[in-house]
């Protein structure tokens, strides 16, 4: 009876070796399916220290900015503010200093003929008498970006920063202008909002974009949202607009879920992992435009 010989024994006793193919297989085997399932490993790595809740509301929102669009977070037309081609600096140079922007729409005939972009910097050379007699508008005007309502704001983002704008201007489907959108305000989709020294007095919580269809921050307080919208949500229990809709979901909800309170309806366009950033929200009848700063 002939005998397995001992090498051939060891390596029949010995477990086999793993390929690498297998070891990679195993390490992702509990990997995610969907954003959903990726959110709540990343909510859960949080719970535990592994993760800031600041970065892992930084990844909810730089996740979110591809589910947005250009239209979701625009200036409307109607709370722009813009410079005329044929104006003297005399005339609008207390918009601009009133305003406190950096940059301008130079328009034509009409809001719908742009004819670039007035940089707040380039107006320097005015602080000097003579650099007002030697001013042309259309030597100080930069191209204007424009792009549809329909960007998605991830690839938007691509465009600033590839550029080097930091503002575009928001078109129809008819190529009518509707409003602007910069760099600023997609960041902020991200990181929350962005405060500098001219934020102080801003209260421009709501952006109407059409007579029934608004832009509210989640932070608006209740005081305010009720004297824009007339309602009367009371301040007793939460201080924002966002923390009533909040308990009116009753968890997180996610991006597109409405909710109705009354006679508004309420939907999510941004939120991170604990709290609500941007709402939209449908009134029944039109409301007249309010001034914004």
């Amino acid at each position: 009876m002939s005998e397995q010989p001992e090498s051939g024994r060891d390596a029949a006793d010995r477990p086999q070796r793993r390929t690498m193919r297998e070891w990679i297989g195993d390490l992702f085997s509990g990997e995610p399916d969907n954003v959903s399932e990726l959110l709540e490993i990343l909510q859960d790595a949080a719970q535990r220290q592994l993760i800031e809740v600041d970065a892992l509301n930084m990844i909810f929102g730089a996740l979110h900015v591809s589910d947005m669009h250009a239209r979701d977070i625009m200036i409307p037309r109607s709370a722009l503010v813009v410079v005329e081609e044929d104006q003297q600096p005399a005339e609008f140079l207390p918009t601009v200093i009133e305003s406190r922007h950096s940059r301008f729409p130079v328009v034509g005939d009409d809001l719908d003929d742009i004819k670039g972009i007035l940089h707040a910097k380039d107006l320097l050379p005015l602080v000097l008498q003579e650099g007002t007699q030697r001013f042309n508008m259309k030597d100080s005007i930069r191209p204007a970006a424009v792009v549809p309502e329909s960007k998605r704001l991830n690839v938007l983002l691509q465009e600033f920063r590839t550029n080097r704008n930091h503002m575009a201007l928001v078109v129809d489907e008819y190529g009518q202008i509707s409003g602007a959108v910069t760099i600023e305000d997609v960041l902020e989709q991200i990181v929350g909002e962005i405060e500098d020294e001219h934020d102080v007095d801003d209260d421009s919580f709501v952006k109407q974009l059409e007579p029934c269809t608004f832009h509210v921050k989640a932070t608006t307080t209740i005081e305010d949202f009720n004297e824009y919208f007339g309602e009367g949500f009371s301040d007793e229990e939460f201080d924002t607009i966002g923390g009533i809709v909040l308990q009116a979901f009753g968890h997180v909800p996610e991006l597109g879920e409405t909710v109705e309170l009354g006679v508004l309806r309420f939907e999510v366009l941004n939120a991170d992992s604990r709290r609500l950033r941007l709402l939209r929200v449908d009134t029944p009848n039109p409301i007249e435009p309010q001034s914004q700063n």
